[in-house]
């Protein structure tokens, strides 16, 4: 399991580099160079403050497309919480994202479940959506359905143990959250010793 974060120190910043199961989140507005062989993922700024609209997103995903093999998958831009919206905004782009050289990520939402998903026009499934709906059937049931189909699987805001936890046990191969970034010195080896725990439970079965 990977916890992809933000490098908020260089603590976080070496642990990255380390490999020891923490990878970087990174977004338009974030401003951070990555550095060489770097693990990470491109979200698109959607949720929260951070989205700096269609055409600075793409040119900053194309900006860094030469590290586009080190990328676990961009995520389309979509529709916070709303699952209708998103499958009218995220399919343009899948092709674009493609194109420069990045595996293609659908933030799916609330209620995509009972929605038709275009599966083979992207190549991870990123569940958002409420909290609510991430720990229900519906996610649960489209988390499935991505492992059938050899699609990545991720979770996003997963802020705790218990949730780390719930994220393996679906499947999901990754998961993002600000956990760490919210007193570093204190969090980043806790969250280590999660992603540690949940990979010795998965190891056991």
């Amino acid at each position: 399991m990977l916890y992809l974060t933000t490098p908020s120190g260089p603590q976080v910043r070496a642990a990255m580099a380390a490999g020891v199961g923490l990878a970087w989140m990174n977004t338009p507005a974030s401003g951070h160079i990555l550095p060489p062989g770097q693990l990470w993922a491109a979200d698109n700024g959607r949720f929260g403050k951070g989205w700096p609209g269609h055409e600075a997103w793409i040119r900053w995903l194309a900006s860094l497309a030469d590290r586009a093999d080190d990328c676990l998958f961009a995520v389309a831009p979509d529709v916070p919480m709303d699952a209708a919206a998103t499958l009218v905004e995220s399919p343009p782009w899948f092709p674009r994202i493609r194109a420069l050289g990045y595996p293609a990520a659908f933030a799916a939402q609330d209620g995509a479940e009972d929605l038709p998903i275009p599966w083979d026009d992207f190549d991870v499934l990123f569940l958002a959506g409420s909290t609510d709906w991430k720990l229900g059937p519906g996610a649960r049931r489209l988390a499935g359905e991505a492992k059938r189909r050899g699609k990545g699987l991720h979770m996003g805001r997963v802020n705790s143990l218990k949730r780390l936890r719930y994220a393996e046990s679906i499947g999901c191969d990754s998961a993002d959250g600000t956990y760490v970034a919210f007193g570093p010195d204190k969090n980043l080896p806790k969250c280590l010793a999660w992603v540690a725990e949940v990979d010795r439970q998965t190891a056991l079965f």
